[in-house]
C-alpha cells in the first residue's frame, strides 16, 4: 500500500511557528514519525510539503496513478480552496484531513472546512498524532476493502 501525505503552507515552519498552538516538533521530526508508523504497517509513504495551491493539486493528481490513500493537512487552504476539494474528488482516493491544532478552539474562520465533506474523516487538535492515526485508518480501510 502507498499513501501520499501532504503538508500545506507554513507547515515547513513547525517547531518555531507558534509552538503554543502547533507544538515544538519540526516538520522533519513529524515526517520521521510518519515514516516509522508507515514502516510498522509495511506501507510506503510519500511525504511532501507544498505552499502553493497549484502544487498541492498537482500532487493530488499524481497520486491517482500510484497511491491508495491521501493524508492532507491543507493548512489555511482548508477553509476556502474549492480547487483542492475538487482535486480530492477527482482522484477518488480515500483521504483523511488532518489539523495539528483544534481549529474549533481558534478563530471563527477556521471553523469551516470546504475539504471535510469530501474526505473519509477529519482529525483535529491531536497534534502530530493526527497524521499517525490517519495512516492507521487508511491501512485498516484498505484491509477492509481487500476482504
Amino acid at each position: 500500500m502507498r499513501i501520499l501525505v501532504i503538508h500545506g503552507p507554513n507547515l515547513n515552519l513547525l517547531g518555531s511557528r507558534e509552538p503554543d498552538i502547533y507544538g515544538n516538533l519540526t516538520l522533519e521530526e513529524i515526517n520521521r514519525l510518519i515514516e516509522e508508523k508507515a514502516a510498522e504497517h509495511r506501507v510506503t509513504v510519500r511525504i511532501v510539503q507544498r505552499s502553493s495551491e497549484g502544487d498541492i493539486i498537482d500532487e493530488i493528481h499524481r497520486a491517482k496513478n500510484w497511491a491508495r490513500g491521501i493524508v492532507i493537512n491543507a493548512g489555511a487552504y482548508t477553509h476556502y480552496s474549492i480547487a483542492i476539494r475538487d482535486a480530492l474528488c477527482a482522484v477518488n482516493l480515500p483521504a483523511v484531513e488532518v489539523h495539528i491544532s483544534n481549529t474549533f478552539k481558534r478563530e471563527d474562520f477556521r471553523h469551516k472546512s470546504v475539504i471535510s465533506p469530501v474526505v473519509e474523516g477529519v482529525i483535529a487538535g491531536l497534534g502530530y498524532r493526527g497524521y499517525l492515526y490517519a495512516i492507521d485508518y487508511l491501512v485498516e480501510l484498505e484491509k477492509t476493502k481487500a476482504g
